[in-house]
């Protein structure tokens, strides 16, 4: 596989991720503030994609997990754990801080006070799960259809 595929195969591979990603973590995120509404699973929702989009085009993430996999000594099958925890630790805390503080500022235009520190700390924690669980289960899943879609 030459360098011009393996890029086009890596940004499809952030845009599936960043849906998915971005997906379960606004349905998350909306269904555990207690206050699910389309308009504000759908705003978080552009937002993470955004968010991982941006982060896809400036943070080389497949370097970074082949730097840690060098530095771990990775042994087969701990390979995709290492993977998963880079692409988690990239994308989520950011994705998840961006979409904390504008629910936050949407909240307080319409006079609800809420606590930033213990509401974004609580997302981070889930986010941080969920992400993890997405980007095992789902990387292998997305690869193998990309590399098959030459």
């Amino acid at each position: 596989m030459n360098n011009t595929e393996m890029k086009r195969i890596g940004m499809r591979m952030g845009l599936l991720m960043g849906a998915s990603i971005g997906f379960v973590n606004s349905l998350i995120g909306n269904l555990s503030s207690g206050r699910f509404t389309v308009s504000g699973f759908l705003i978080s929702f552009l937002i993470s994609f955004a968010v991982s989009q941006i982060l896809g085009r400036i943070v080389p993430v497949r370097k970074i997990s082949e730097q840690c996999l060098k530095k771990a000594n990775a042994r087969p099958g701990t390979g995709r754990v290492i993977e998963a925890l880079v692409t988690t630790f990239v994308y989520s805390p950011i994705m998840t801080f961006v979409m904390i503080l504008f629910a936050y500022l949407r909240a307080r235009s319409h006079g609800v006070q809420l606590p930033f520190g213990p509401m974004l700390l609580r997302s981070e924690c889930i986010s941080i799960v969920s992400s993890f669980i997405l980007s095992y289960l789902l990387s292998p899943i997305y690869l193998k259809l990309l590399t098959k879609q030459k």
